[in-house]
């Protein structure tokens, strides 16, 4: 009986876990580009007290045997890069990606992140960079006397400016991607880090070779579905609850146990 206490334990467990993600979901429902992230579980070893297959009586075998699982255990948190709901903001620096693809970071150590979220402003300099002015790669600068901004669906940045007729064209936001997305590695601050299980990056021009096309003054929303994590939260709910009656079940059992001797 002590062997159930440790099993319903390991389900206990595994749904603090699982709530722990929903609740991460739930608060980053607002967040531009965020991609929500599900728990995935497997069970754990088996003891077997009788092996399918053991002959029983001469010329025949037990067609099923005896085994007892020993619980559940985390193991991956995925992210899911479903796309997520534009939204129309009219900001000449708000970019959306449709399609595959994320936007270069460079961070202050000079190495190269990525995101999906698109909301940019310009720096004291006139440089595009995220909202923790981290500069987008590649650089691309706007003049100070820039009267507008149009960025076309393949990423390319033209600028008007005071007196002209004609746009001069000022840079090209390029995109990368992986083989396997789920496998970055998420830092905050909508940014992602390679890893080898994400494969090698893909850099190309939005609208070619499978990439994304660039949309203007949208932003991607997060991709969090309140109604699928609030019945997620009530399935995790009831299933710790019913973990925690089976400990109790089996504290019931032992002292039932404990008092026989009375």
């Amino acid at each position: 009986m002590q062997r159930a206490l440790w099993i319903a334990s390991t389900g206990m467990q595994a749904q603090t876990l699982n709530i722990d993600v929903i609740a991460n979901n739930l608060a980053n429902v607002n967040t531009a580009g965020f991609k929500r992230s599900r728990a995935d579980f497997q069970d754990l070893l088996y003891h077997s007290l009788r092996a399918a297959g053991t002959a029983s009586a001469q010329g025949s075998e037990v067609p099923t045997g005896i085994q007892i699982g020993h619980g559940t255990r985390p193991v991956a948190t995925q992210k899911m890069f479903s796309q997520g709901d534009y939204q129309q903001t009219q900001n000449q620096l708000d970019m959306a990606i449709e399609g595959h693809g994320f936007f270069q970071i460079i961070q202050p150590n000079g190495d190269t992140a990525y995101s999906r979220a698109g909301s940019f402003k310009l720096d004291g300099d006139g440089r595009i960079v995220t909202s923790d002015g981290f500069l987008l790669e590649p650089e691309i600068s706007i003049p100070t006397d820039a009267t507008a901004i149009a960025i076309g669906t393949d990423g390319t940045v033209s600028i008007k400016q005071a007196g002209e007729t004609e746009p001069s064209e000022v840079g090209t936001v390029q995109l990368a991607r992986f083989i396997n997305p789920s496998g970055l590695e998420s830092i905050g601050r909508n940014l992602y880090l390679p890893t080898a299980s994400s494969g090698e990056v893909t850099t190309g021009t939005a609208g070619e070779d499978g990439f994304g096309t660039i949309a203007q003054g949208y932003l991607e929303m997060s991709n969090v579905s309140v109604v699928e994590e609030m019945v997620s939260m009530i399935t995790a709910q009831r299933a710790y609850e019913l973990n925690s009656k089976a400990v109790k079940t089996v504290d019931d059992m032992l002292q039932m146990a404990n008092n026989l001797k009375r």
